[in-house]
């Protein structure tokens, strides 16, 4: 690193919901611009005029915010290397694309998409890399005018000269690609949009990008913008591809495997801050084996030198582990809030503050995501409750019944309520019953949530209260007779 203060940018297409993997690499260009007090800049790469689509830059934006992802520059922050839509950009890559043309370091293509295919499975049926060979570069003026004039479209293609191009990837070190196996590529196509990795470098250079890092799967894209760079006179940024994020059969992480979008995992009730953390430690280490880090202590200790170089399998079980921990440690009222789109959806949104808080605080370390708030309300809601398979089974038995009843009379001979409730009948339940340990508990538990596990007893008896629990211990009784 210099002196000076990088600059980095994630430059998202807003083709689809936001993957994790993209998610990663906005985290890891995010964290580099913290840890060394650079910029980071949000840039959208929205050239493709029939995928792109306003509601998925919404929710992109949306998604970036949600995890606490915040750029200095970009939509809706402007800055001085605006605009940062691709689509508003169009007049500087003509620009550049003229200079290529006087340079005669760029020819027009006048190639068919069929004629295209047709050369792909010609060299894949020879065993070859499929690349363009060229069959355009040469073309004489007049076969120009005449493919023009036959109202043929024209793209432009670079023309890669022969040689080595090498670079230092800081995280996987030195790479070399041959000019002769990349085949001349399309900078500019037919209709005149730009291609990637044509409008990429320009931005980047305009943007004066000091340090690009993103997924390994655009290293050979690396090699051709390095080419565009020479060409144009440009200094490059440095490199540096992260490993991907693959399935647990190391394929690439896609759909195939489950929830892959920020959203979905945001849906499902995956908090912002256990997110980042999972995302921070994949494929990556924080030193001396921590696994849970608060975002100063993510920032502090992020280093390119700890992103591994191979893929990094994505364990959802791992993530809601993480996300358990993050639940118990949030404070009720954050928690809450973080809750309400679940518990309004279900159909809770009328109960109180209080009540709330004291179910979340009951049943927080029961649970692995926020979206299983909804089944605690459940079994504290008299008008939902009901008894599952295996209470049913467990209150079948003639102790377990011995243990209903016998709580039952207990409380209707009881002038206690709320929070003396447990303290004051359960020491006479063994003495009454003659049972102890599982023979006890488990009878209760089933009677009184309808479930074999769950939190500790005490809880229900403080929230429930003595109309609940006597309603509850009826409709067992009922079921089982």
């Amino acid at each position: 690193m210099t002196n000076t203060p990088p600059r980095v940018r994630f430059a998202p297409s807003p083709t689809g919901e936001l993957h994790v993997g993209n998610a990663r690499t906005a985290l890891f260009n995010w964290l580099f611009a913290k840890h060394y007090h650079g910029n980071f800049i949000l840039r959208i790469e929205d050239t493709d005029q029939v995928r792109t689509s306003k509601v998925f830059e919404a929710n992109l934006l949306q998604d970036l915010a949600w995890l606490g992802i915040d750029w200095d520059e970009g939509p809706g922050k402007g800055g001085l290397y605006g605009p940062y839509h691709q689509s508003e950009r169009l007049s500087l890559y003509r620009t550049h694309l003229e200079k290529l043309i006087a340079a005669e370091l760029v020819y027009p293509c006048y190639c068919t998409d069929e004629e295209l295919e047709a050369e792909r499975l010609s060299l894949l049926s020879r065993k070859m890399m499929p690349r363009y060979m060229g069959k355009c570069r040469n073309l004489t003026a007049d076969a120009r005018r005449r493919l023009a004039a036959e109202g043929r479209p024209a793209a432009y293609r670079f023309h890669v000269p022969p040689g080595t191009i090498s670079f230092t990837d800081l995280i996987r070190g030195p790479m070399r690609f041959e000019g002769s196996a990349l085949g001349d590529f399309i900078i500019v196509r037919s209709n005149g949009i730009p291609a990637y990795n044509f409008a990429v470098v320009i931005d980047d250079q305009i943007m004066e990008i000091s340090h690009v890092i993103r997924g390994e799967d655009h290293l050979s894209n690396t090699a051709l913008q390095l080419l565009l760079c020479r060409a144009l006179g440009f200094i490059p940024p440095q490199f540096a591809h992260h490993a991907l994020i693959l399935g647990r059969d190391r394929a690439k992480l896609s759909k195939r495997h489950g929830a892959t979008a920020v959203r979905e995992f945001r849906e499902q009730g995956i908090l912002p801050q256990a997110l980042i953390n999972y995302l921070a430690l994949l494929g990556a280490s924080f030193g001396e084996g921590k696994e849970v880090c608060t975002i100063d202590e993510i920032i502090e200790s992020f280093s390119l030198d700890r992103a591994g170089k191979s893929g990094a399998i994505f364990d959802k079980d791992k993530l809601l582990w993480l996300n358990s921990l993050y639940i118990r440690k949030e404070s009720l009222t954050t928690l809450t809030g973080h809750m309400q789109p679940f518990i309004k959806e279900a159909g809770y949104g009328h109960l109180d503050e209080d009540r709330l808080h004291r179910i979340l605080d009951a049943v927080r370390d029961n649970i692995t995501s926020l979206a299983e708030i909804v089944t605690y309300l459940r079994i504290f809601d008299d008008s939902a409750y009901e008894l599952s398979a295996g209470a049913l089974h467990i209150l079948a038995d003639d102790e377990a019944k011995k243990v209903v009843s016998s709580l039952l009379e207990l409380l209707n001979n009881t002038d206690a309520e709320g929070d003396e409730l447990h303290g004051i009948l359960m020491p006479l339940l063994p003495e009454k019953t003659g049972l102890r340990g599982k023979k006890l508990f488990m009878p209760l538990r089933a009677a009184i949530t309808g479930q074999t596990k769950g939190p500790e007893l005490d809880r229900f008896f403080s929230i429930l209260g003595k109309s609940s629990l006597q309603y509850r211990l009826h409709k067992a009784i009922a079921a089982t007779t």
